[in-house]
C-alpha cells in the first residue's frame, strides 16, 4: 500500500517514495528500479520478487545493479545550499505543488526546495529530517529515495513538465532525524524526451549519505 500522503503527480505515489520502496525488497546495494505506469494510491499492491503489481499489472520492476557509481553533483555547503533554496523555481511555478517532496502547499512534506548554485549547473538545498518521518529511530529509506528524486526533476525540466522514468541508486548509511543535510543534484544529458540527473544526500561536513541517476521523461 502507497499510503496517500506519499504522492508525486496528483493521485499517484511519489516516484522516488516507490521506487525505495521496491528497492529495499530487493538488496542493500545499489538497485536500478523503472516506473512502468503511475502507482495507484490507497490500494494494495503485491511484490513478486523485484517486479511490484497492481492486480495483473506491472507498476514498476526493479534490480540489482552492477555498474559503476555516477559522477555525482560537487559538495555544497549548508549556507550556499539555504541561499539556493532561496531562489527555488517551485516557488513561482509548480507543476505538483502538493508533492510529498517538494511541494509547497504541503506542510506535512519534505520541503525539499532545490535552487541554483551560483556558477554551476547545480541545484541544492538544506533538509533536516523531522522526528514524524522516523521508524525506529532512523529515516526510512524510501524517504531518502523521495529526498534524492525531487532535486534531479528541478535540475533538468527547465519549462518542461518531466515525470521520473527510471531510478538507480543506493542509501549507504542510516539518516537519522535532526540530521543536517544537504541535497544536490545536476543534469546528466539528454536524448530525446528523456533527461538524466544524478543526485545526492550528503552531511554538512560533505560525507556522502545517498546518492541516484535518474531518467526523466518530459510529458506534454
Amino acid at each position: 500500500m502507497v499510503a496517500e500522503r506519499f504522492n508525486g503527480p496528483p493521485g499517484s505515489g511519489n516516484g522516488g517514495y516507490v521506487c525505495g520502496s521496491l528497492a529495499a525488497l530487493v538488496g542493500t546495494g545499489p538497485v536500478a528500479v523503472r516506473l512502468l505506469r503511475p502507482p495507484r494510491l490507497g490500494v494494495p499492491h503485491a511484490a513478486d520478487g523485484g517486479r511490484l503489481l497492481d492486480g495483473d499489472a506491472v507498476v514498476a520492476e526493479a534490480s540489482a545493479w552492477t555498474g559503476d557509481r555516477p559522477d555525482l553533483p560537487p559538495t555544497v555547503l549548508p549556507a550556499d545550499a539555504e541561499a539556493a533554496a532561496q531562489h527555488f523555481a517551485g516557488h513561482v511555478r509548480h507543476p505538483f505543488a502538493s508533492c510529498f517532496g517538494c511541494g509547497t502547499e504541503r506542510a506535512d512534506g519534505l520541503r525539499i526546495f532545490p535552487g541554483p548554485v551560483a556558477g554551476t549547473t547545480s541545484v541544492a538545498a538544506p533538509w533536516r529530517p523531522g522526528p514524524a518521518l522516523a521508524v525506529a529511530g532512523s529515516i526510512p529509506a524510501p524517504v531518502v529515495w523521495t529526498a534524492l528524486d525531487c532535486p534531479g526533476g528541478w535540475a533538468i525540466a527547465g519549462s518542461a513538465v518531466v515525470v521520473l522514468g527510471t531510478m538507480v541508486g543506493q542509501t549507504l548509511r542510516p539518516v537519522r532525524p535532526g540530521d543536517e543535510l544537504v541535497v544536490t543534484a545536476a543534469p546528466a544529458g539528454v536524448q530525446g524526451r528523456r533527461r538524466y540527473a544524478v543526485s545526492a544526500v550528503r552531511t554538512a561536513t560533505g560525507e556522502l549519505v545517498a546518492w541516484s541517476r535518474q531518467v526523466w521523461v518530459e510529458v506534454s
